[in-house]
């Protein structure tokens, strides 16, 4: 509670304020026209009320009250008596108000305390008398208000605001910043999320993101934060320091000023960024979803899918880049990429896809991947834009709002459509043993132990549960209705480059839907965002289907050394990789390929138009002409027709002994070359010569090339293929022999390829 000399100045203050607005009244009175009379009155009357509560003292200050008066009411021991609150005048009968009247509470004329507000125009006295009607309001937050942090802001501003008054200045807030606190803001974060994200979207389906924008920007806006200390509460953890400086700046900037005109403001989308946007989002989430459900039979039809169906999945969406460290839309150049790489680019099959990347890597990826984005026979991006906006069809692009999805949709297509309406939601969650352990995600952790043990009977109840509830593992689940339907669980080793996906499962009345797709396409990008990009998994006979369709194969491309003796071998279990690439957008990536394909087709069209041109028929075979060069035919070209190029036989013996030698060396000296440097063993190998008849090596090789056996380049190829071959018919495919010769043959192709002796 305010002190006694705190009270002592509020009382002189409003003495001081009841002269200045009765010398404003009576001087509006006297020039005013008489529409003017019924506000007037309810502002005198409103002002009455107020002194009726005070003493009628004066203060005796130099720059307010008449410098020789001696009105010291409020310290008499015996005041004068409150007079009954005035009646209310009838609205016929106008005030009359004289300054010659003695004050209430000292012999001088009510004149002389408002001398010094004779010569101030009429704007500043509105202007000044706005500020009056604030102070009051403040003054009767104080007293209302309970919490400590926010009182302390009122009465803050509350003697700002009178210090304008007593000095007719202007209110400016005294602080070390000035707004904007932060940028990008808000409001440009959310833009570049727009653009980031749906760029690629026809128009009609951008237009109704960009109003969910809005819709988003305009509940931060009027959005009412808690108070540091509530929020301690709730989140103990969390910088408290940093919140209460948001926190007393907003009230300063954003919302005090809502309600005292006076004060400059701002919006709050517009002076604070991501830091603010961070510590509010989720709570703030969570009831505007809450109270969508709540009122949805109150939404208008029109507004009642977009709120209920494409608003969940909006900021599901952004939320992800809100809290993720490497999400390039919080950058100030963010736009400024367009050329040097900051937004990222897609060109997946024909360079099609614009800005559909999800995130970006920590490697310098942007350079290098922006020279390979173009290539010969890319299709210009200015034919791309063109046939785009000729495809009015919004469901070519993002599929039907219904659950009657076609045959040919992509198989989390029906996932996709239920994540966007809010039905199923995803979240990593994992046990802690250094946070207090929360309810929701204990009985979250339970499901999916019932989940795993069910769908996998294989594996024992007390292995699933240590590995479900162990701190080093996390778990991606898939939750609908409040309850747990699938999840996959994982332990990531960052400093080895990979992570070990331990179990993967969806209960059995909710498979075949598209979940199963969904949840490893949410467990990719949330490992780019972690910079891991390889997937390790131990696959039985049942989940090799499975995890293939994902992206795994048999291939692995993480070295043995990095991931032997951290991840466990199980018997009778197949080791599969997959390795991701940080430019595709997986939840995204089968809305991409729908929207190329129907942009393929819209030039294949543009193509046949162009070619479906008639040409006259060749007269030149009755005037004796026996043949004719294939490219001279008029129309080929059109057609899209180019000349069949073979690869080049070299035929100088010394060039071509040159070629083969750099290209054996090469071979040789890949470090996946080691099992066929040497002719096989057959202690090493039982069987080996019942079953390879025509067995070849690399020494073998090199022998041949030193007698100039490889006359041609075809025997030179003839015998290296015979290597691999060889390989794979005695090996099974995941053992390390076989791996080995897929990755050397792939090198050696490469090598052919650069030297020119086969067509690229």
């Amino acid at each position: 509670m305010p002190t006694s000399s705190t009270v002592n100045v509020l009382v002189c203050y409003y003495l001081s304020v009841f002269f200045f607005v009765l010398f404003f009244l009576t001087r509006n009175f006297l020039y005013r026209p008489q529409p003017e009379v019924k506000s007037i009155r309810s502002i005198l009357c409103y002002h009455s009320l107020i002194l009726s509560y005070q003493n009628y003292c004066v203060q005796r200050t130099a720059n307010i009250c008449y410098t020789t008066c001696k009105c010291n009411g409020w310290k008499s021991q015996n005041p004068p008596p409150t007079p009954p609150p005035p009646t209310p005048p009838r609205t016929e009968q106008p005030i009359a108000v004289n300054l010659l009247e003695p004050c209430r509470s000292c012999s001088h004329s009510l004149g002389d305390h408002v001398t010094h507000l004779e010569n101030v125009s009429e704007e500043e006295v509105n202007r000044l008398l706005g500020i009056v009607v604030d102070v009051e309001y403040l003054y009767t937050c104080v007293h209302k208000e309970e919490d400590a942090d926010t009182k302390q802001v009122y009465f803050s501003l509350f003697k700002l605001l009178r210090k304008c008054v007593l000095q007719m200045g202007k209110p400016v807030v005294e602080a070390l910043e000035s707004p904007p606190f932060e940028k990008p803001s808000i409001e440009q974060g959310v833009n570049n999320f727009v653009q980031y994200k749906f760029s690629h979207l026809p128009s009609k389906e951008r237009q109704t993101i960009v109003e969910l924008a809005t819709m988003f920007l305009n509940q931060i806006n009027y959005w009412q934060l808690e108070t540091p200390s509530q929020r301690k509460q709730r989140v103990p953890t969390d910088d408290a320091a940093g919140y209460k400086i948001n926190y007393t700046r907003w009230l300063c900037y954003c919302n005090v000023p809502l309600f005292c005109d006076s004060l400059p403001r701002y919006e709050t989308t517009q002076i604070f960024g991501r830091t603010l946007l961070r510590s509010v989002f989720t709570v703030m989430r969570k009831q505007l979803l809450e109270q969508a459900r709540q009122e949805k039979d109150k939404l208008p039809p029109e507004k009642r899918t977009l709120i209920l169906t494409h608003f969940p999945k909006f900021l599901s969406m952004l939320e992800e880049e809100v809290y993720s460290c490497s999400s390039p839309i919080w950058s100030e150049d963010f736009m400024a990429g367009s050329s040097g790489g900051q937004i990222p680019r897609v060109f997946m099959i024909m360079g099609v896809c614009e800005g559909g990347e999800k995130r970006k890597s920590s490697e310098p990826l942007s350079h290098e991947y922006t020279k390979k984005s173009r290539v010969i026979g890319d299709i210009p991006m200015e034919l791309i834009n063109e046939v785009m906006s000729t495809i009015t069809d919004p469901t070519a692009m993002l599929g039907p709002e219904t659950s009657l999805l076609s045959a040919h949709s992509a198989r989390d297509e029906a996932a996709r459509l239920e994540e966007r309406r809010g039905v199923i939601e995803f979240h990593v969650i994992g046990n802690s043993l250094n946070q207090k352990p929360n309810k929701k995600i204990l009985m979250w952790l339970v499901g999916l132990q019932n989940v795993f043990s069910h769908q996998l009977p294989r594996m024992p109840k007390e292995y699933i549960t240590r590995l479900v509830f162990d701190p080093y593992h996390k778990t991606l689940s898939l939750i609908k209705d409040g309850r747990v339907i699938g999840g996959i669980c994982f332990r990531m080793f960052p400093s080895q480059g990979f992570t070990e996906i331990v179990f993967c499962a969806v209960t059995s009345n909710e498979q075949v839907k598209g979940y199963g797709t969904h949840l490893m396409n949410h467990l990719k990008e949330y490992h780019i965002k972690h910079e891991i990009l390889n997937f390790l998994t131990y696959a039985d006979e049942y989940a090799i289907g499975y995890f293939k369709k994902q992206g795994f194969s048999k291939d692995i491309k993480v070295p043995k050394a990095k991931y032997v003796g951290y991840i466990k071998d199980y018997e009778g279990a197949t080791l599969m990789g997959c390795e991701l690439n940080p430019s595709i957008p997986y939840t995204e990536f089968s809305v991409i390929i729908k929207k190329q394909k129907e942009i393929i087709k819209k030039l294949i069209e543009r193509k046949q138009a162009q070619i479906r041109k008639v040409y006259p028929g060749l007269s030149c075979f009755k005037e004796g002409v026996r043949q004719i060069p294939i490219e001279s035919i008029p129309g080929i070209r059109e057609t899209g027709w180019k000349p069949v190029g073979k690869g080049k036989e070299v035929k100088d013996p010394d060039q071509l002994y040159s070629s083969l030698k750099n290209i054996l060396q090469q071979v040789k000296s890949h470090q996946n070359a080691w099992p066929f440097m040497e002719p096989v063993k057959k202690n090493e190998a039982p069987g080996y010569y019942q079953v390879i008849r025509f067995p070849m090596d690399l020494k073998t090789m090199t022998e041949r090339l030193k007698s100039r056996y490889y006359t041609t380049r075809k025997l030179f190829m003839a015998d290296m293929q015979r290597i691999f071959t060889n390989c794979r018919e005695y090996n099974p495919p995941e053992s390390e022999y076989y791996k080995c010769a897929n990755l050397l043959e792939k090198f050696f192709y490469v090598k052919i390829k650069e030297a020119g002796l086969i067509d690229k």
